[in-house]
């Protein structure tokens, strides 16, 4: 008989939790408990337990230091929905504020909206996702489990269960989610949560329009909750029902709109590799001709190398006149711009930059995650740009003794202004330094029984560990000067 080896094991563990959508679906169940039994089968069989993956690794430490919790999880767990803890809801902000101060406070052509989540059918017949936004869906007549037919590698043979041809014949799903608004559940009262945030800045672009007297080039960028029912959502939170998105749609001339379309990819790929992002781990992939939505002259993916291979980060698309005509013709309302100088009126082409904020999330734990040995230790570590990072400072007391933690107090009051600060007095400083390493945060200030005397504490940097000892007067300063 053959030896079993650490793939088998890692197969028969990945084969057992797939019907419920892979370690990140079991996520509420504690990933600690699959790398147990992991460890069990190993030794079971005469070897070592398999290393974990950076899938994994990225799961168990979400959960460990309050990134992202299972949502519902005392009550068993709510498949592919996710509460953001301490850490998470930071980190998630961060991501947004970072996308926003590309987007739209350092640019003059661009304004913000926050549209309504609930729609009347009217805007989504006009969008075509009423009749359009489907997927193909098939059920397994062996094990039961539904997939989507286009995310099949071999769409004849079941990825649960491994056998071949009991698949049913495919039957489209509508992704939308239908509720009720009012008392009266009938057809006057249908509401849709929307499915992306565009469809809001399309409707609004006429109030937008006079309310902030812009003119073609310009721009309204969006930040907001999505909802799709998806068939297979998985992959932790890279595919959830709910989501949130990073959206703008710049109108531009007709003619001008290759000329945006070029730029606008340039920059949004520019975007994550300026924010921590190695340049070999993403790219810009054009769609091919048979990919092309019917309204786009042309659409490009910025790709980022997920464990499972190449995936969306996000799209960038030249939607021609589509949306405007389009609820023109539904609203009975003129969507279009007069250029007084050329005496013309025309629909403006839109490009589309839309990004997952989540999934845009993952990629950048992803990216940062890193190991390393110090002495006999393996040091975990986010190697986060700071803008990402959910902390930029911890202060950190040698002791909780009142004579230490008093006075460091003070000085984490005259940080909380400018930056988010943790402080934490609890276990021995190196304790403290690993997990403050592990949440990616770029600077740890120690105040030390020295300090009482020399009015000076220690700044140790994340990534090299190097530290430098600064007085208290100084400290802001010198901090604003590192995290711009």
């Amino acid at each position: 008989m053959r030896t079993p080896t650490g793939d088998d094991v890692d197969g028969v563990l990945r084969g057992a939790i797939e019907p419920f959508g892979g370690i990140g679906q079991l996520f509420e169940f504690d990933v600690r408990i699959i790398e147990s039994v992991a460890c069990l089968l190993g030794y079971a069989a005469g070897m070592s337990a398999a290393e974990p993956s950076l899938f994994d690794k990225i799961v168990n430490l979400s959960k460990r230091r309050g990134i992202v919790f299972p949502s519902a999880e005392i009550y068993g767990g709510f498949r592919s929905t996710y509460d953001y803890g301490p850490v998470g809801v930071l980190m998630l902000r961060n991501v947004k504020d970072a996308w926003w101060r590309s987007m739209v406070q350092l640019r003059s052509d661009v304004v913000g909206l926050d549209a309504s989540i609930l729609s009347p059918p009217a805007v989504w017949t006009a969008s075509g996702h009423l009749a359009n936004f489907t997927d193909p869906l098939v059920d397994c007549r062996n094990c039961g489990t539904r997939h989507r037919q286009d995310k099949l590698d071999d769409p004849e043979t079941c990825p649960s269960c491994g056998m071949s041809g009991q698949f049913t014949e495919p039957r489209q799903f509508n992704l939308m989610f239908k509720t009720q608004a009012g008392p009266v559940a009938d057809e006057g009262a249908v509401a849709y949560l929307r499915p992306e945030t565009a469809q809001g800045m399309f409707i609004n672009f006429a109030n937008v329009l006079n309310t902030s007297r812009k003119r073609p080039p310009f721009g309204i960028a969006q930040i907001g909750k999505s909802f799709r029912n998806e068939i297979t959502p998985g992959n932790f939170v890279f595919r959830t029902r709910e989501f949130e998105q990073m959206e703008m749609e710049f109108f531009v001339p007709p003619a001008e709109s290759e000329q945006w379309y070029e730029y606008w990819c340039r920059e949004r790929f520019q975007w994550y590799i300026d924010h921590g992002i190695a340049e070999d781990q993403l790219r810009l992939r054009p769609h091919d001709s048979d990919e092309l939505s019917h309204y786009s002259s042309g659409t490009s993916d910025v790709e980022f190398m997920f464990p499972w291979g190449w995936d969306e980060l996000e799209g960038i698309a030249n939607r021609g006149s589509y949306d405007l005509d389009q609820h023109a013709e539904h609203s009975g309302q003129r969507l279009e711009y007069f250029d007084q100088a050329n005496n013309e009126r025309y629909v403006p082409h839109v490009i589309e930059p839309a990004a997952g904020a989540t999934r845009t999330m993952m990629a950048f734990l992803m990216a940062a995650y890193d190991e390393e040995q110090v002495n006999d230790d393996t040091r975990t570590v986010l190697r986060l740009h700071h803008r990402i990072a959910p902390y930029k400072v911890a202060v950190l007391p040698l002791s909780k003794k009142p004579e230490l933690a008093e006075p460091a107090k003070e000085l984490l009051a005259t940080i909380q202004p400018h930056w988010m600060t943790d402080y934490d007095e609890t276990q021995a400083i190196g304790r403290r330094y690993r997990r403050q390493d592990e949440i990616g945060t770029p600077y740890c200030i120690t105040f030390d029984f020295d300090s009482l005397e020399d009015k000076a504490v220690t700044v140790r940097e994340r990534d090299s560990m190097e530290q430098v000892r600064l007085p208290i007067a100084e400290v802001v300063d010198w901090l604003a000067e590192r995290l711009v």
